[in-house]
């Protein structure tokens, strides 16, 4: 018999490590191919893993709770195959999950999920000895850097952003390769965001959350953002009486039967419109390159409070989308991020933020951008307020809109310019569906 070990997949882009929330199967159980063994928890999303083996369980090597680097075998399975000799031929999974199988012999890069993962056959220790004795040009894009525990590897990025958080990178105690993630737990201890350990704990007074998963992801992007891109905010109060006039009319549409149709919508239309109006706003800083990346599709990304944690899920190409699309996409996203349920794929490559604050009751705020984007609109609570309509006062239903911007890229015209033209629209959004204008809503 052939004992299969099947190693922690990278199941996002570059993800280091997962907590196993529960497993599926048991010592004993027999498991086939694709069935679903465990539901894991990353830094992005919950997931199931399926077997890439059939056979018996014969281990279960990781408890539920426990957070394991990618790589580590989490359970060994017999196959029921004979082996014959020293070693016998690995049984060959499904075609549909060769790519969940960690291969073994020759170093060579792991397979994974989605992205890569660490290669085998050479720990971080081996890397680092290799590149302390290498000259720079062996050492291709890793930098040594010497530490009182010995020389370990850091990539330029790395050191690039330590510089920018203010981190001496040679103050990270680390034996191997230091990473962005070690770099981001050292900038959030140096600015005082996370707590020295506490000499007495009261478990009937206080409670304690470990910092791990979505949670650990949402702190580090948000050091890494604060600290690394200049944030300007502008903001703007609109009269959407007609905003909420769509609404209405959008609801009796037949194309928008079974879809929630709400003033978020029309924002989310207006902020396309206006992207495409002024692309530089759909923009990215890449400083390995000193670039500037304008890109020429919009991916909206929907910051959400869910039971893991902030997270937010994206529309990919939603420019593309008339707005009955647009209602579906956003319908479905809302209601996987509410059942913590989004996948891994629907959580990358954004390109713009839209944050609604107002569901929570607040009239404005000021948003961080989200890492690798260029700005960012908090929407505001709609409220009915005293408002000056053709030299006459009215109550008019009125929204706060603040837009974040990186100040490198996008200047203040620019991002004023952006969401004067956003206001524009929830005023008059007759031109994001097509339809005759309302005439006067006085």
């Amino acid at each position: 018999m052939a004992l299969r070990d099947f190693r922690l997949p990278d199941v996002g882009e570059g993800l280091t490590e997962a907590e196993i929330l529960q497993w599926y199967v048991a010592v004993g159980d027999v498991v086939t191919i694709n069935q679903m063994i465990c539901e894991i928890e990353t830094a992005k999303a919950a997931v199931e893993l399926p077997s890439p083996y059939a056979g018996t369980v014969t281990a279960l090597n990781v408890n539920q709770g426990e957070t394991v680097d990618v790589g580590t075998v989490i359970i060994t399975i017999e196959d029921g195959v004979a082996s014959s000799g020293a070693s016998a031929a690995p049984a060959a999974p499904a075609e549909d999950d060769r790519n969940l199988e960690v291969p073994t012999g020759k170093p060579k890069q792991a397979a994974v999920l989605v992205g890569y993962g660490v290669k085998e056959g050479q720990t971080p220790a081996r890397r680092a000895r290799k590149a302390a004795s290498g000259t720079q040009e062996e050492l291709g894009e890793s930098i040594v850097v010497e530490l009182h525990d010995g020389p370990v590897v850091a990539k330029p990025p790395v050191r690039k952003l330590a510089k920018d958080l203010g981190v001496d990178i040679r103050r990270i105690r680390k034996s191997g390769n230091i990473t962005r993630s070690d770099v981001l737990d050292a900038a959030m201890a140096l600015h005082g965001m996370e707590q020295p350990p506490a000499t007495t704990y009261d478990p009937h007074r206080e409670d304690r959350i470990p910092v791990k998963g979505v949670l650990k992801e949402m702190a580090q992007a948000m050091i890494s953002s604060a600290f690394t891109a200049p944030h300007v905010s502008v903001w703007l109060q609109v009269d959407v009486a007609k905003t909420l006039k769509a609404v209405k009319k959008l609801k009796d549409w037949e194309e928008f039967e079974g879809l929630r149709v709400s003033p978020l919508l029309i924002v989310a239309a207006a902020v396309l419109q206006a992207t495409k109006e002024f692309p530089k706003i759909n923009s990215s800083w890449d400083e390995a390159n000193h670039e500037v990346i304008i890109r020429r599709y919009i991916n909206l990304g929907f910051a959400a409070a869910t039971p893991r944690g902030l997270l937010v899920p994206v529309i990919h190409e939603a420019d593309g989308m008339d707005i009955p699309t647009l209602a579906k996409e956003l319908m479905s996203l809302v209601d996987t991020a509410r059942e913590g349920r989004t996948p891994p794929n629907r959580m990358q490559h954004g390109t713009l933020t839209i944050t609604n604050v107002g569901v929570l009751g607040i009239d404005g705020g000021t948003p961080i951008l989200t890492p690798g984007q260029g700005a960012i609109l908090a929407v505001g609570q709609i409220r009915e307020i005293p408002w000056t309509v053709k030299g006459k006062m009215k109550v008019r239903p009125i929204c706060q809109l603040t837009l974040s911007f990186d100040h490198r890229m996008i200047d203040g015209e620019l991002g004023s310019r952006f969401l004067a033209r956003i206001g524009a629209l929830l005023e008059d959004p007759s031109e994001l569906y097509e339809s005759d204008n309302d005439g006067d809503d006085e």
